[in-house]
């Protein structure tokens, strides 16, 4: 029986990677967990029942939180696991994760979110003017060519067999950063979290945390400006700024259980989906409650909302796109909605993955990959 060891970067919430993580673990239910650091209390109990190996990190005091701080060690962290004694490696990864070192005789396949996004793509979202101290910008600053550097190295084949992108978004990222191919396997929604009937009501609804690259400021000027009603769940790093500057009309639910979220969902007048997301969960799980999306015309939103169930607008464009739809210019049904949701199955997700892990498994060690 071959050994699998599933390789997270780090284990301190549930959001949709640690979802597409725990779906990977039913279909290797043997295997063995490795991560930087893990907070039991914050995740799935289907996750916490996995054998896990973390790093020095889980050992430093408050590093639930601060656990970024240490990026420029993580590459050392990463590469510290022994994973010797395992046959298949399959990381989840959107920063270090796919560093690991495997064995010669291993095959490593890597699920990427993103190309190690604080340094790449990202950067100015998290190190730009106005995003973080002068210190740590410096500091950034200086680190990042090495870390990219570091990133481009250990994504090549003799350390990752093969890399699966969550969308053609980042499967071109993947392709700009690492100069490699890689197949596509969409991530999904629990569907079964949005059967209840739709009634809307007057509000816009957003679902997100608070982080710069969300631009939930951009949709509270807009619904500042318009006095529509605009309601948003959600927490993080922003949030102060973020409520000084609302008005009266944006109401902050804060962070709600997944069948509150889904009660608003089956709620809300529609969707505002205003950031640039890898693949973006929300506007799949808004369709799946039967809601429009309004969304901003870029990032792997492209991939999963249409025309027949939402409406896209240009940089600048929030505020024509909401008027459009208040307007009645655009129908969007409720069927429409839950029928594309539909594509984004958690059933899909493990049949696709399997068949690419299968395959990729074959080529290299010519030999088929018993999954049972």
């Amino acid at each position: 029986m071959i050994r699998v060891a599933l390789v997270h970067d780090w284990l301190t919430g549930m959001r949709g990677g640690e979802s597409c993580l725990e779906a990977i673990s039913e279909i290797f239910p043997s295997a063995e967990l490795f991560t930087l650091v893990r907070v039991p209390e914050k995740i799935s109990p289907e996750l916490r029942a996995i054998p896990a190996h973390t790093s020095w990190l889980q050992k430093i005091p408050k590093a639930e939180s601060k656990y970024r701080h240490f990026l420029p060690l993580m590459p050392s962290m990463i590469e510290k696991f022994d994973l010797s004694g395992f046959d298949l490696i399959i990381s989840s990864s959107h920063c270090v994760a796919k560093g690991i070192i495997k064995s010669p005789h291993a095959v490593h396949i890597s699920y990427v979110y993103a190309p190690m996004r604080y340094i790449w793509d990202r950067y100015d979202e998290y190190f730009g003017p106005g995003q973080a101290s002068i210190p740590v910008r410096l500091a950034a600053r200086m680190l990042r060519t090495s870390l990219q550097a570091w990133d481009r190295k250990v994504s090549q084949p003799s350390r990752v067999d093969s890399l699966i992108a969550i969308s053609q978004f980042i499967s071109g990222q993947i392709r700009n950063a690492y100069n490699r191919e890689s197949q596509v396997v969409y991530p999904f929604a629990n569907l079964e979290r949005f059967s209840s009937p739709r009634q809307a009501e007057s509000f816009y609804l957003m679902v997100s945390a608070f982080a710069p690259y969300k631009r939930i400021d951009v949709a509270i000027r807009a619904f500042n400006q318009m006095k529509l009603p605009l309601k948003i769940i959600g927490s993080g790093q922003n949030e102060d700024q973020l409520r000084a500057m609302a008005g009266p009309n944006v109401e902050f639910l804060g962070a709600l259980t997944n069948e509150e979220i889904a009660h608003a969902y089956s709620k809300c007048r529609a969707f505002i989906f205003p950031g640039v997301e890898d693949f973006g969960i929300t506007p799949v799980e808004a369709m799946a409650a039967g809601a429009p999306v309004i969304a901003l015309k870029k990032g792997g939103v492209l991939e999963t909302v249409t025309e027949e169930t939402g409406i896209f607008y240009d940089e600048g464009g929030l505020i024509d796109a909401v008027q459009k739809f208040e307007s009645g210019q655009v129908h969007i049904s409720e069927a429409a909605c839950r029928q594309r949701a539909s594509q984004f199955s958690k059933d899909r997700f493990k049949t696709e993955l399997v068949k690419s892990i299968t395959s990729t498994w074959a080529c290299t060690r010519a030999e088929p990959l018993d999954i049972s």
